[in-house]
């Protein structure tokens, strides 16, 4: 496969994620960066050994074939618009969009323009998630009945040097960390056809506890509760509850319940964790050897989609993936808001499973 060159906009508190998480695979190479504060886009460059550009400049180069967006949740749409008007693939780091219009008009430009829209999360790619997936595909558990997914912590105003966007249109727990359970679920088994939802928003503000910003109120204007149910295509139905109200819980992150037993699925936050499952007629959970390589970070996506422009299949990580996320993610608290079920517009295929056994930067028999 041919290298592909990278740029990235956006250099936040992500990036250096994405530098280390796309180093191990030959198919791309990151050479540039930019922002919209130039002096940190220098300082990221020196740091990692990028040039660093302006945002059109990065856009302008010929020699650029992907450009990942890591601006702020606001922004992407936009931002990813721009990358497609420039005639580059565009990935984007999750949410694709913070409303359904800005998300169509991003999956239709792609099209029109030939180009693959890739977004984050990448996740399900990592050993834990792909395992998961072919133990169902296996059969292991039987037919997938029902599902728990569950991400609960009290925010991110006492770590985050930038927490105040969590808490404004675009955040919540929701777009924030909904989408690595929703698509993992989603990878696991197939489209959600309808879901009903319940949310609240708890305070009216924040008191950022960080070094960064200690002492600093931060407005509340996103629902920062939000409980539900997806009824999925094959007849499975998962509860669902992100919130940023709680102090601790012991709930799993994700379980899989089908006819033949069950399985617990690790924290899709992440590419590695245990496996297990519990058969029915017994009581003992058993871990399951991982199938698949956790040695992969963010930027798993990027490499699949460049391995993908090349050969004509299908990349994971997909812009269509993202937007069936957001739909379900953004009806979830029009449920609430409505009170009735709401009946999911959007669908897609499954997205491919990774072949098991491939070895550490390889993404591709």
């Amino acid at each position: 496969m041919e290298t592909l060159n990278v740029g990235i906009i956006g250099t936040g508190n992500i990036a250096p994620a994405y530098i280390r998480g796309c180093a191990p695979f030959d198919v791309i190479n990151i050479v540039a960066c930019a922002d919209i504060l130039a002096d940190r886009a220098g300082a990221f460059a020196a740091e990692h050994g990028l040039e660093a550009n302006s945002v059109d400049d990065l856009l302008a180069r010929d020699d650029i074939d992907i450009v990942i967006n890591l601006t702020i949740p606001l922004a992407h749409a936009e931002v990813s618009l721009q990358i497609i008007e420039a005639g580059k693939h565009a990935y984007c780091e999750k949410p694709l969009a913070v409303t359904r219009a800005d998300g169509e008009k991003v999956i239709k430009a792609a099209e029109a323009a030939g180009v693959r829209m890739g977004c984050a999360p990448d996740t399900f790619l990592g050993g834990g998630g792909q395992t998961a997936r072919k133990a169902i595909d296996d059969g292991v558990i039987g037919a997938p009945v029902a599902a728990t997914a569950t991400w609960q912590s009290h925010g991110h105003e006492s770590w985050h040097p930038n927490a105040g966007f969590y808490y404004l249109k675009g955040g919540g727990p929701m777009l924030d960390l909904g989408p690595y359970y929703v698509t993992a679920l989603i990878n696991l088994m197939g489209p959600v056809a309808r879901v009903s939802g319940a949310a609240r928003r708890t305070f009216s503000e924040r008191i950022a506890t960080s070094e960064a910003l200690k002492g600093q109120r931060l407005p509340v204007e996103v629902n920062t509760h939000i409980a539900g149910t997806l009824e999925f295509e094959n007849g499975a139905i998962a509860s669902i509850i992100m919130s940023f109200d709680v102090w601790g819980d012991h709930l799993p992150f994700i379980e899989i319940h089908g006819e033949d037993g069950s399985l617990s699925v690790p924290d899709p936050n992440r590419f590695d964790g245990e496996v297990s499952v519990v058969k029915g007629g017994t009581r003992e959970w058993v871990d399951i050897p991982l199938t698949h390589s956790a040695n992969i970070g963010r930027g798993a996506g990027v490499a699949d989609m460049a391995y993908a422009i090349q050969s004509g299949r299908p990349h994971r990580a997909s812009g269509d993936l993202a937007f069936h996320a957001l739909d379900v993610m953004l009806a979830l608290e029009e449920s609430s808001e409505q009170g009735r079920h709401i009946e999911i517009k959007s669908t897609l295929e499954q997205p491919l499973a990774l072949p098991a056994g491939l070895p550490d930067g390889v993404l591709d028999m």
